[in-house]
Order: structure tokens, then C-alpha cells, then sequence
């Protein structure tokens, strides 16, 4: 780790601007400098995590990615790895805008009918409503992640140690979730059978 760390510095010292898998902690080598769509900070250190929810909020996948990839390049197995999950095709994927190419809207099956991806015009008019809402309630989703449900910072270290605190955050969030609807009466019927007899 020293002997990359010193490596990386010459090339620092060189004039290299980007460097590749560049070192940045000693404690957690995994973190990586991680551009933000924002003005303050424009930059912040570590890894990053993908999440899906379903319409009922619950968070169906979460993934740990070094530094940050790229939603377009990602987009494709995050789906795949939803349909795992849930055992069937989503009729309506929902994403913002980074989301958005070509490919990810055409090499998607049948039975996804609806893809909104951050512009009015990716669905019909009587969906676009329900893709507003659906997008604006995910944002609220991952807003509650992030600040009230621990994902807004990993206490472990390393990439394998996020990917385990992610985990135990997506269960309590989810239980968190599941103690809310039942307490409001709100779990369907059909929920509660695939939970199994109790």
C-alpha cells in the first residue's frame, strides 16, 4: 500500500491530473474521490451505493461499488438484480435523468411496458403522472436512507466492510418500513401470505 501510495505521488508530483484508482485513505483503501452534482462540497471521499425500492418503499437491492461508476453503466444489472430479487419484471422502472441512454430504455423486455427516466416525454400521458409521483416518493426514499436509516456514513472500513453495513442498514430499513404499514393496517393481503403462516 505504501509503495502504490508512493508511486502515486510521483505521478502527482509529474502533473498527472487523474490517476487511476488513486489512494486516498490508508485506513480505508477502497475509498476513492468522488465527484458531486452539487456547488458545496463538489467533492467527497469513499464508496458508493446503488439502491432500489419497490412503489411500496421498501428497498429491494442495495449495492457497494469503489469510487462511482456511472448510472448508465450500471443500469442494466441493477435491473437484473432487481427481477432476481422480486421474481419477476417490474411494469414500471423509474430512475432520474443519470440513468438515461439509449440502451437502457431499448434492451429492456416486454413486460417492463413503462420507462421514465427523468423526462415527461419517456411515457404516455396517463402514466405520466403516476412516474412524477413514483420518482419524487423514491427521492423522499432515499432521502430517509441516507439520514435516518444509516447510510449517510459507514462505521466499517473497506469495501467489504460498507458492503455489510449497507446490508444491516437495508434491514432496518425495511423493518422499520414493515412496522410503520402494519401498524397503519396498510399491508396487503398478499403481502402477509408471502411472509408465510403466523
Amino acid at each position: 500500500m505504501l509503495t502504490r501510495l508512493n508511486e502515486q505521488n510521483e505521478q502527482k508530483i509529474a502533473g498527472e491530473r487523474h490517476i487511476k484508482d488513486r489512494t486516498v485513505s490508508l485506513s480505508d483503501p477502497d475509498m476513492r474521490p468522488i465527484k458531486k452534482g452539487k456547488s458545496h462540497p463538489d467533492c467527497e471521499f469513499g464508496t458508493t451505493a446503488q439502491m432500489t425500492f419497490n412503489r411500496d418503499g421498501f428497498m429491494i437491492t442495495v449495492e457497494n461499488f469503489i469510487g462511482n461508476p456511472g448510472d448508465k453503466k450500471i443500469f442494466a444489472d441493477t435491473y437484473d438484480l432487481f427481477t432476481d430479487r422480486m421474481q419477476g419484471f417490474p411494469v414500471t422502472v423509474v430512475t432520474d435523468g443519470g440513468y438515461r441512454n439509449p440502451g437502457n430504455i431499448e434492451n429492456l423486455p416486454p413486460q417492463t411496458e413503462n420507462v421514465f427516466m427523468g423526462r415527461s416525454s419517456d411515457v404516455c400521458a396517463d402514466q405520466r403522472d403516476f412516474c412524477l409521483s413514483a420518482r419524487s416518493a423514491t427521492e423522499g426514499f432515499i432521502a430517509v436512507a441516507k439520514n435516518l436509516r444509516g447510510f449517510g456514513r459507514s462505521l466499517y472500513r473497506g469495501l467489504k466492510g460498507h458492503r455489510i453495513w449497507s446490508l444491516l442498514c437495508q434491514t432496518a430499513y425495511n423493518l422499520k418500513k414493515f412496522l410503520l404499514l402494519w401498524f397503519a393496517d396498510e399491508i396487503s393481503e398478499e403481502s402477509l401470505t408471502k411472509l408465510g403462516p403466523g
